[in-house]
């Protein structure tokens, strides 16, 4: 018996984070495929606002990998709660969303310049030392692709 792609979403706010792990791979691979997943930006959005940063993570990733699907200018709307996450309290949560970016810009050229000026204005200051170079150099590396591209 297959499961639906509903049913898989639902997985993504299981308290077991593997279960939860599982079902983000299996919709991130849906999303390079197929629109399957792009009636779910709305709640992929609300996800941004999640205390627990797995959840707020996995709704980065997937809003992502729905920007070539986005005709709706769904991420359009939400670009700058998206980029706030450039600098979330959660230095791994930060580097998910820069590491993303170029996906985004990428599928979206007309939000490639909001991006830019996000990433080029960060304040990495709030981060440990040694969290700060990580980060650091995420952006750089994001910057240079977008630039790219």
């Amino acid at each position: 018996m297959s499961v639906t792609i509903a049913e898989t979403f639902e997985l993504l706010f299981d308290k077991n984070n593997n279960v939860a792990y599982k079902a983000l791979q299996e919709l991130q691979k849906e999303s390079e495929e197929t629109d399957c997943v792009y009636p779910y930006m709305d709640r992929l959005s609300d996800m941004l606002n999640s205390d627990n940063s797995y959840i707020c993570t996995r709704g980065l990733t997937l809003l992502a990998y729905n920007a070539k699907w986005d005709k709706d200018y769904k991420i359009d709307e939400v670009i700058d709660k998206y980029l706030k996450h450039i600098t979330d309290v959660k230095p791994i949560t930060a580097r998910q969303c820069i590491k993303l970016l170029p996906i985004i810009a990428k599928h979206k050229p007309e939000l490639k310049n909001d991006i830019l000026s996000a990433l080029h204005n960060a304040d990495i200051s709030i981060y440990e030392d040694d969290m700060q170079s990580l980060v650091y150099k995420d952006i750089q590396k994001a910057l240079e692709i977008i630039q790219k591209s």
